[in-house]
């Protein structure tokens, strides 16, 4: 008999801060986001990723992979760290947008060259922009263990547009 297992996933909601990222600069909301003035999103929660530090052109998350994120052959599926890699450079250069601005990912490249596990304990993802310019941003981001070692990098290209308002 297959034993099931569970996990409950609360999250808040995410039009909040989506609503509220529409009145400031980039790295004033993800500062906000930070201190905890609006919920995460919920992929955040759904992946058990935290914003733990922000500044201008950098943004770093810790993650902790479960089990749940486990693939077939018995490793967190390669999305998990896309997914990480994918934030904290998507609001490394969201730190760097004025008022009015926004952006999306256009380009994504990711090297995976370490399984994840249960056993590598808490991950932390560092985003850093590389070139922010009026219409392309691009980034890079690594993500490493407590030790340093390497499971994962990645580098983004990133529209910058002006937010569209109804």
């Amino acid at each position: 008999m297959i034993e099931n297992r569970s996990a409950t996933i609360t999250w808040g909601d995410p039009m909040i801060g989506a609503q509220a990222a529409l009145t400031m600069s980039g790295l004033d909301y993800l500062l906000a986001l930070k201190a905890e003035q609006y919920p995460p999103a919920p992929i955040a929660r759904t992946l058990n990723m935290n914003l733990v530090e922000v500044s201008h052109g950098r943004a770093i998350f810790t993650a902790l992979p479960t089990e749940y994120m486990y693939n077939p052959i018995g490793v967190v599926h390669g999305g998990y760290a896309s997914t990480v890699l994918d934030a904290a450079m998507g609001c490394a250069v969201h730190s760097t947008l004025p008022l009015g601005m926004a952006y999306s990912t256009s380009q994504l490249g990711i090297h995976l060259v370490r399984a994840i596990t249960l056993s590598v304990g808490l991950l932390t993802c560092e985003g850093t922009v590389i070139h922010s310019g009026r219409m392309i941003a691009t980034a890079e981001a690594r993500l490493v263990d407590a030790s340093g070692k390497l499971y994962a990098h990645a580098t983004t290209t990133c529209a910058i547009f002006p937010i569209q308002r109804d």
